[in-house]
């Protein structure tokens, strides 16, 4: 994904998920080795169909490490996804095949700017 996602003015919430994919993985996300790819995209479309989603923005490097950023009206919506049961499969996929190691911060950004 490449696109800078289109948010409202804030304050408003960002799930940071930093990772590291296994070793030997597909580390471009978008292969069929694994299935990490499909159920990647499977997140996406189905994170924008939650109540409360704004948008995402993701990047990962050839080495496996990559970062996503999920943003959020608030708190509970973010909660509801975290229990979204198609989500908990994933997650627990993530954390038995494809995440060497990852980090998860939830943050409430007050103050946004940047150049158009």
């Amino acid at each position: 994904m490449t696109n800078f996602a289109t948010l409202p003015q804030p304050p408003y919430f960002a799930v940071i998920f930093s990772s590291f994919r296994t070793p030997g993985a597909d580390n471009d996300g978008h292969g069929a080795s694994d299935g990490y790819g499909d159920m990647a995209d499977r997140m996406v479309e189905l994170a924008a169909q939650q109540d409360g989603y704004l948008g995402i923005e993701s990047a990962r490097g050839a080495d496996g490490f990559g970062i996503t950023v999920s943003y959020w009206r608030d708190e509970a919506a973010i909660v509801k996804w975290k229990a979204n049961a198609e989500h908990l499969v994933a997650q627990q996929y993530g954390q038995e095949r494809w995440y060497e190691h990852f980090e998860l911060r939830i943050a409430k950004v007050e103050r946004a700017y940047g150049k158009p």
